[in-house]
C-alpha cells in the first residue's frame, strides 16, 4: 500500500493524505474546523470548494465537509442546562475551532480531534473530546466519530456533517432513495420530496428520514454519489444554493432545535462515549 501524509502550502496551507493504490486523496485544514476541503478519486474532484471565499477569514466556508457539533441547524431561542440558558450559533462551534490531526496507526486514514475550550464551555458547559477517524477506501470515505463526555453531568448534543458535492448542472441530476415526504426547513412544513427535487436549481433546504441510502446521479459528469446511513446518524438534509454548482447531502443525527424539543436528541452519560458512523461512496457510469 502506497500511502502518503504530508503538509503542503499550495494553494493553501493543508495536509494531504493520499493512497496511490486507489488513485485517491483528501486534503484537510485542521485549523479551520477540521475541514476536509477536497476529495479526489480517479482524477475527479468530488467536493465543491469556494477557494476565494475560504481565503477570506471573515466569511463562512462554502465547500468541503464542515463538521456540525454540538447542534445541527439553528437554536435561536437558546437552551437550558439546569436553570441557566445558553446560546449556540448555527451548526455549533466545531466548524470554527482548530482541531489536531494525525495518521491512524494502521495508516488507512487520518484522525481529527477536538477538545473543549474556555470558549466552547461558555456556550456548551461540558468537557468533551470529539474524535473523527476518516478512512480513505477504494471507492469511499468511511467516517467513524467518537464523542466522549468528560463531565460529571449527562451531555446532550447533535452531530452532523455538511458535505458539498460538486455537480455539473442542478437540472441534470437525479436523487434516489428519499421517502415520499420531507420537511421544508424554510417554513418547517411537511411537503413532497419530489416537489423539492424539481426545484433544486431554485434553491432548497429540506430534511428527510431515508431508510438506508441516498444517491445523486449526475448525468453530465457521469458520477454517482451515495450517502450510506447508519443509525442514529440517519437524518438527512439536502441543500442547494444556486448558482453554485453543488448539492449538500448532509447526514445529521437530529433535526434543528433538538436540544429544546428532544426530537432525536442524543445524550452521553458522564465518563462515557457514543460512536457514530457514516459512509460517502463514489462510482462513475
Amino acid at each position: 500500500m502506497k500511502v502518503s501524509f504530508k503538509q503542503k502550502t499550495s494553494p493553501y496551507q493543508h495536509w494531504e493524505y493520499s493512497n496511490s493504490e486507489f488513485n485517491s486523496l483528501i486534503r484537510i485544514v485542521p485549523e479551520r474546523g477540521g475541514l476536509i476541503t477536497e476529495w479526489r478519486r480517479e482524477g475527479r474532484e468530488l467536493l465543491y470548494f469556494d477557494l476565494e471565499r475560504f481565503m477570506d477569514n471573515n466569511k463562512s466556508v462554502r465547500g468541503g465537509i464542515p463538521i456540525l457539533f454540538p447542534i445541527c441547524g439553528d437554536l435561536s431561542e437558546g437552551y437550558l442546562i439546569g436553570d441557566k440558558k445558553y446560546f449556540l450559533k448555527q451548526h455549533g462551534f466545531a466548524r470554527d475551532l482548530p482541531w489536531s490531526i494525525g495518521l491512524l496507526e494502521d495508516n488507512l486514514g487520518i484522525r481529527l480531534k477536538l477538545n473543549d475550550t474556555d470558549e466552547s464551555r461558555s456556550s456548551f458547559p461540558f468537557a468533551f473530546t470529539l474524535q473523527m477517524d476518516v478512512y480513505l477506501k477504494e471507492d469511499s470515505l468511511q467516517i467513524s466519530v467518537k464523542i466522549y463526555n468528560h463531565s460529571q453531568d449527562t451531555m446532550p448534543f447533535s452531530f452532523g456533517l455538511h458535505p458539498y458535492f460538486k455537480v455539473s448542472n442542478l437540472q441534470k441530476i437525479k436523487i434516489d432513495g428519499l421517502p415520499g415526504k420531507c420537511i421544508d426547513q424554510t417554513n418547517m412544513k411537511v411537503t413532497n420530496a419530489s416537489d423539492q427535487i424539481r426545484i433544486l436549481d431554485k434553491g432548497v433546504d429540506f430534511l428527510s428520514y431515508p431508510s438506508y441510502s441516498i444517491k445523486i446521479f449526475d448525468f453530465l459528469y457521469r458520477n454517482i454519489i451515495e450517502l450510506i446511513h447508519q443509525e442514529p446518524m440517519n437524518t438527512t438534509v439536502i441543500w442547494t444554493d444556486p448558482p453554485r454548482k453543488m448539492v449538500c447531502l448532509e447526514p445529521w443525527t437530529s433535526p434543528r432545535n433538538s436540544l429544546v424539543t428532544g426530537d432525536r436528541k442524543l445524550k452521553v452519560e458522564p465518563q462515557e462515549y457514543i460512536e457514530l458512523f457514516t459512509t460517502f461512496k463514489h462510482n462513475s457510469f
